[in-house]
């Protein structure tokens, strides 16, 4: 997007804020008209820049309260198991995040499952789907600061 301006990033703040609101809030919100808005937002959206908009659930309240960060350690590095390996991570349910990784680690998985016994399912399948070296939990004991918002 050749025009990206100082409006285009109040537009993405306020969406990041609350991407349900009106493009009338929108709009009043960043100073333009809601067509001027809705143009922006659309040429955001076809630019990729804005990839979603997408409602945040509260996990606790829908039964998945328990966040796990899963440290794995893998002895093969060739296409296919990272091919089987990012097939597993995108279908098990209860992943929301998969990252490889530099130095020691080669992926860091973040989770949300109801509880442990929820953890030790996910794990199960993932270790049955593709064959892994060595997975390290860390359970989060406090959320402290989780956003999806980028500083922009």
């Amino acid at each position: 997007m050749d025009n990206y301006d100082h409006t285009d990033t109040r537009i993405l703040n306020e969406l990041q804020r609350d991407a349900g609101q009106s493009l009338e809030a929108l709009g009043e919100a960043v100073g333009l008209s809601r067509n001027a808005t809705w143009r922006r937002v659309k040429a955001l959206e076809e630019a990729g820049i804005i990839t979603a908009r997408v409602a945040l659930v509260d996990p606790v309240k829908v039964g998945q309260g328990l966040m796990v960060f899963m440290q794995v350690r893998t002895h093969s590095h060739d296409p296919d198991w990272q091919a089987k390996f990012n097939r597993a991570t995108r279908i098990i349910p209860g992943i929301l995040s998969v990252y490889r990784m530099t130095g020691d680690l080669d992926y860091l998985i973040r989770a949300r499952v109801r509880d442990v016994a929820g953890y030790d399912a996910l794990y199960q399948q993932l270790i049955h789907q593709v064959p892994i070296a060595d997975v390290a939990a860390s359970f989060v004991m406090e959320e402290i600061k989780d956003s999806a918002a980028l500083p922009l």
